[in-house]
């Protein structure tokens, strides 16, 4: 974070300045197009400023990341090429990873060409993309991503199956690929008669190539060096040994090189990883090895000893512990290697001929399809994915209980009886429907699912059908809770404002279900946040609809009115952007949809992040808030208007909101002021999710571990 805010274009960014810029394109232009207004094409690049001229500032020479917003014309910018523009910098919410966004409407004045090396690259890479083009949407991306980390073509709902099955490396640049491609050329090397350092310099132009094609950014470069690890290991003796000191040699390099990546979860991970097959995998092999074929035991060990040293910080990161994980990697594994190796031989191919290379593309698809098979099947298990509290204590004792796995596994693995039983108990805790042990309740008429911090609101409709309203900002938590609810049909999804909380799980709502159509606020702000919603529904092939003031509509057993927004301030000019979602009084948060809802006798009052301005506003329409259950808005944040929540009146209060939260969510002040109103009141962050049933007319919330009669 500190590196992006260094220098000038930090600050001008805060001031939403207008500059002029020299810089470096990073990445490939996405170009995308709005479904929801009549805004015209835009592209969306990542790129490095070198130069920056302001009236404040001067010019001054820098090196900061940013996020190019342009129009259709920065389509045809390159990777590496530097770029002269005029634009407008302002903030960007992206966790760090960039410094600003630049917003421009004039068109790029190309300084220069890519080096040679970037256009030979840029010619396998689109030879790869063409020899898989007539192949299914899925494969289309995902064997570029495996050859070369090219994951533009990787659904979203793809990623997310690939993240609950424990496949993301996969899907994106990792020394798994450079590994592998290791695994082919040297040994046909040796095959051709190169012996000693001859095999370390087929080697090292492996690597290099590999780094040239798939492109020297940080992920590949980290890649490179957990690659270089297995090619020490590969070419010489020394085994366990050597191949420690390999690894610590790279890890103290490139934290020498770059200090950044010392916060660096990637970082983390692939250094887990390769510990953890170092250390933890020749011993687990040759306690299989003594009952298994020892091409199985290295099949298993493998992914095993990756997975088992990642998954504290895999947890740390996503709330979720996946148990399918070894078996996916186990099954997926066998088809990476060939569609690896099949996949570089048909971008070679396509400089000769492009037949051939369909050819080998068509082929390489094949074993593709197997792991999209194996993440698509295994995301769908019920109990593939298990939500662990991302805290410190959740992860320490996680990393405890992995210790002890470390431990004890080896004598689990050298004796079939006890490793058939562990088999049989793991798939006993994935395979049981959950629904099974009474959760959820059979009558369920609405959920708050437990997606940390955002919203996630589930009313039924009918049997396997429900209306979404707003997605949390976790994909995978949605999904999964969906799955419990055994939702397939969602005839509307209703997205109360474009804040990441909100809608940043709705790949996980359209994953494997049928959508009918998203319906939104009309104030689409952040920009970023709604190009991501429009260019999902694009994908899914789903219309998205702007919401009427006071509009009614019905869906099965759910009727709702739209209560907010009667008026929606104009959206700020290119470049800018309003409030984030940490900051009370947004505009994005006072757009917010407002709904009340009826289904099943119940009277539902739905408010998104409603802060007391427009709380005052929707009263002074006149309208009948009186409900039964009152949706708190922003979380139970402290900016609440008390005639609001008077007028609600309601007999049961629900709060969504994330354990261990930054913003301090429920405030203690709304606690209080919801007390004094004689308000039930139930929280996700203590209870998890929430469910109301209102059988023969009598309101209830139900939790896993209790049940609450209204």
């Amino acid at each position: 974070m500190a590196g992006v805010r260094a220098g000038p274009v930090y600050g001008l960014a805060g001031e939403a300045a207008n500059v002029g810029v020299r810089l470096r394109i990073d990445g490939d232009p996405s170009l995308r197009q709005s479904t929801a207004s009549r805004r015209p094409p835009y592209v969306v690049v990542r790129a490095t400023i070198e130069e920056v001229r302001s009236q404040r500032t001067g010019t001054v020479r820098v090196r900061t990341p940013v996020l190019v917003i342009g129009n259709a014309k920065w389509q045809t910018v390159r990777y590496g090429q530097h770029i002269e523009a005029n634009g407008r910098l302002d903030r960007a919410d992206s966790g760090g990873e960039v410094g600003a966004m630049l917003s421009t409407r004039s068109p790029p004045r190309a300084v220069d060409e890519p080096p040679w090396w970037l256009r030979a690259a840029e010619r396998v890479r689109a030879g790869l993309r063409e020899s898989v083009a007539h192949e299914p949407e899925d494969v289309r991306g995902l064997v570029p991503a495996l050859v070369m980390g090219d994951v533009s073509g990787v659904s979203a709902d793809l990623n997310a199956d690939f993240r609950t099955t424990g496949l993301t490396h996969l899907s994106a640049v990792s020394g798994t690929n450079l590994t592998l491609l290791l695994a082919f050329v040297l040994p046909l090397a040796r095959g051709i008669g190169v012996r000693a350092r001859g095999l370390t310099v087929v080697g090292v132009l492996t690597v290099v190539v590999f780094v040239v094609l798939a492109r020297p950014q940080p992920s590949v470069l980290r890649a490179a060096a957990m690659g270089l690890i297995a090619l020490a290991a590969m070419t010489s003796g020394g085994g366990q040994r050597r191949a420690v000191r390999s690894l610590s040699v790279a890890v103290i390099v490139l934290l020498l090189l770059d200090t950044s990546l010392a916060r660096s979860a990637g970082f983390a991970l692939s250094v887990l990883a390769t510990a953890g097959i170092v250390l933890l995998g020749p011993d687990w092999r040759d306690a299989l090895a003594r009952w298994l074929p020892r091409w199985l035991a290295d099949a298993i060990s493998c992914p095993l000893a990756a997975q088992l040293a990642c998954t504290p910080i895999v947890a740390w990161l996503s709330g979720q512990v996946s148990l399918v994980a070894v078996a996916a990697n186990l099954l997926a594994g066998p088809t990476v290697g060939p569609t690896t190796i099949l996949g570089f031989v048909a971008a070679g191919a396509a400089l000769v001929s492009t037949g051939l290379a369909q050819f080998v593309g068509w082929i390489a698809g094949w074993p593709a399809r197997w792991i999209i098979l194996v993440a698509r099947e295994g995301a769908d298990l019920p109990g593939a994915a298990n939500a662990w509290p991302a805290t410190v204590i959740g992860v320490a004792v996680l990393t405890l209980m992995c210790i002890a796995l470390v431990v004890g596994l080896h004598r689990i693995l050298a004796r079939p009886i006890a490793m058939v039983l562990a088999v049989v108990a793991l798939a006993v805790v994935v395979l049981r429907p959950v629904g099974s042990f009474g959760w959820p309740p059979g009558d369920w008429v609405f959920v708050v699912c437990d997606v940390g911090q955002g919203d996630g609101l589930v009313l039924r409709a009918g049997d396997g059908t429900a209306v979404v309203v707003d997605t949390g900002p976790d994909p995978a938590a949605m999904d999964r809770c969906l799955k419990e609810l055994g939702v397939k049909y969602i005839p509307v999804v209703v997205l109360s404002h474009f804040h990441a909380d909100h809608v940043g799980g709705l790949a996980g709502v359209l994953n494997g279900r049928k959508v009918g159509e998203i319906e939104v606020t009309p104030y689409f702000s952040p920009r970023a946040e709604y190009a991501r919603v429009v260019e999902l529904a694009a994908q899914h092939r789903v219309p998205v609809r702007t919401v009427a003031f006071h509009e009614q509509r019905a869906v099965g057993q759910v009727s709702w009115t739209t209560l907010w927004p009667a008026t929606v301030p104009a959206l700020p000019p290119p470049g800018t952007s309003s409030a984030t979602s940490t900051d009370e009084g947004s505009p994005e948060n006072n757009a917010s949809i407002a709904m009340m809802v009826e289904v099943a006798g119940l009277r539902i009052l739905l408010t998104g992040d409603l802060e007391p301005e427009s709380q005052r506003a929707v009263l002074a329409t006149g309208v009948d808030l009186h409900a039964d259950v009152l949706k708190v808005p922003h979380h139970g944040s402290a900016q609440q208007d008390p005639a609001f929540i008077a007028a609600a009146n309601a007999r049961l209060a629900v709060i969504s909101a994330g354990r261990d939260n930054d913003y301090g969510h429920p405030a203690p002040r709304t606690l209080d002021l919801l007390s004094h109103d004689t308000v039930r009141t139930a929280t996700t962050n203590v209870s998890g999710a929430l469910v109301i049933t209102n059988t023969n007319n009598h309101l209830s919330l139900t939790t896993r571990a209790e049940e609450v009669v209204g």
